[in-house]
């Protein structure tokens, strides 16, 4: 079944929100000045932060990498008390929507092929001379553009469904 990516992006769009989120707030925390923030457009790409380059390579892995790490921790905090409600069968459509947010979440987890793009470049400018840095990124950026082909496959939306949904409820059923 064929959905075309636009449909996708516009069902999902607080899942890109969170993910551009995440790039300006890791901007943030490492004081790299932003220029330009756009949450969410119907377009190529979908959103984007523009941000001066920074200077230290965990600085572009964070900046590069944070909507996973944040996204994936808000799309299982979301998911939880939904997972809750449907282990007891008192589900409302509250907790629907919980799942929803938490599934969309989720799914913009994975970094983008421009978030790759900016990771490559940034470590392997010349001055850069610190190889095992290198020998680091080239599968880290490996990993991310089989994120992007893995997309393709819905294992974005995989992904989404499995902590935003699968993971809470593994473990309520352990818990209870």
């Amino acid at each position: 079944m064929f959905i075309p990516a636009i449909l996708v992006t516009i069902v999902t769009f607080p899942g890109i929100i969170v993910h551009e989120l995440a790039h300006q707030l890791f901007c943030r925390w490492f004081k790299i000045p932003v220029f330009e923030v756009c949450y969410f457009r119907i377009g190529n790409p979908a959103g984007y932060v523009i941000h001066e380059v920074p200077q230290k390579y965990h600085q572009s892995l964070f900046i590069s990498i944070g909507p996973f790490i944040i996204n994936t921790l808000l799309a299982f905090i979301i998911g939880f008390p939904a997972a809750l409600q449907f282990k007891f069968d008192s589900a409302s459509f509250s907790d629907y929507f919980l799942v929803y947010l938490a599934v969309s979440i989720g799914a913009h987890a994975f970094p983008s092929v421009g978030d790759a793009g900016s990771l490559w470049k940034s470590v392997m400018n010349a001055e850069n001379k610190n190889w095992f840095i290198k020998l680091i990124t080239v599968p880290a950026v490996g990993v991310i553009y089989l994120g992007a082909i893995g997309s393709f496959f819905w294992l974005d939306i995989i992904y989404g469904m499995g902590v935003g949904v699968g993971l809470p409820y593994a473990l309520i059923e352990m818990l209870v």
